[in-house]
């Protein structure tokens, strides 16, 4: 029988202090739903967040580590031909443990968070994908506050550059200057007290946005209105019952917007909510066990008929198939791979 030629291509970024030896890469079966061909795409420590520039000609790769120089995590690129990365290049990110890579629909800026470092490196970025030196430092410490700076992801939207801040509870905004990132109209979105924004998606005509809280579970919602947003609803992300700590990780809408996901590491399940399509509420579908432990990065297909969550530290890869009309998740296949935490397909 002939093998379908029905695949994708998925990269995915690891933690190496486990067995792992950097970036991986799997062929998914679509008719499947399995993962194969494993090969190791680029030797490269702890890249625990990975990124492609819009054309797909070039991967971005950050370093989670503290010892690159001094006290800074570092950003690799890699130019892609024919699905093989060719390491172009690699430099400081200007803080510690960076964990997220931003790239605008252009292709010409690359933002990476440094959660340790509070701040945020913004790269201009060549023709040929390569970044250049000297980036923008945005700086999040605050000098009298209690509160310890961490920046957990950096993305742009329409020209504008937002920051989720873990440890100071807001998620700042920046407008683009004369070449430079200030700080926008609207600063800052705040949440609870405590709550650690990490990850966040808005919708399609980017009237709502949803942030997913690390340290106290939740969903916050927003809504823009006059050209701001403005919180509107909170929502819970573990079960009531649930006895022990969990804390959020990912957050994924659905290619048709109708459905939000959430990753909770702790209860090990990944959260379904419905949208609602006028109101921008959140409705619970229901929780499914990951089928592994500290469920971390997770994704979809392009069709949004599978999701693959990476589980830490059960070193396991899990596919679900997605019922589309309803958003349910049931368990397709696994694959083994330490340690793996970034999942992109490409």
């Amino acid at each position: 029988m002939e093998e379908s030629k029905n695949e994708v291509v998925l990269f995915v970024g690891t933690y190496t202090d486990n067995g792992s030896e950097g970036i991986y890469r799997f062929n998914l079966n679509l008719d499947r739903g399995e993962l194969t061909n494993k090969s190791l795409a680029a030797k490269i420590k702890n890249p625990s967040y990975i990124a492609f520039s819009p054309d797909k000609n070039s991967l971005y790769a950050v370093s989670e580590v503290d010892d690159y120089k001094e006290n800074d995590g570092s950003i690799t690129t890699f130019s892609i031909k024919d699905t093989v990365l060719v390491k172009i290049n690699e430099q400081s990110t200007y803080g510690a443990n960076p964990c997220f890579v931003g790239v605008s629909d252009d292709g010409k800026l690359v933002a990476v968070a440094n959660y340790t470092g509070g701040n945020v490196a913004v790269y201009n970025a060549l023709e040929n994908g390569n970044l250049k030196p000297s980036p923008q430092v945005i700086d999040h410490k605050v000098i009298d506050s209690t509160k310890k700076a961490h920046a957990h992801m950096s993305s742009f939207l329409n020209g504008e550059l937002i920051v989720s801040d873990l440890g100071l509870d807001r998620i700042k905004i920046y407008t683009a200057t004369n070449g430079n990132y200030v700080p926008s109209v609207q600063k800052e979105l705040v949440v609870a007290e405590g709550a650690g924004p990490r990850h966040f998606v808005t919708s399609e005509n980017e009237e709502f946005l949803y942030v997913i809280n690390e340290l106290n579970s939740t969903i916050a919602m927003f809504q823009k209105e006059d050209g701001k947003y403005y919180g509107k609803k909170t929502y819970d992300t573990v079960a009531s019952d649930f006895e022990g700590e969990s804390y959020c990780a990912d957050l994924h809408l659905s290619p048709d917007g109708k459905f939000l996901y959430g990753t909770n590491r702790g209860e090990n399940t990944v959260v379904i909510f419905k949208i609602d399509q006028t109101t921008g509420k959140l409705e619970l579908v229901g929780r499914e066990s990951v089928k592994g432990d500290w469920p971390r990065n997770f994704t979809m297909d392009s069709t949004g008929k599978y999701i693959l969550v990476a589980n830490q530290r059960s070193n396991n890869i899990v596919i679900f198939n997605r019922d589309v009309e309803n958003g349910t998740l049931s368990f397709v296949s696994q694959v083994d791979l330490p340690s793996p935490v970034c999942l992109k397909f490409y």
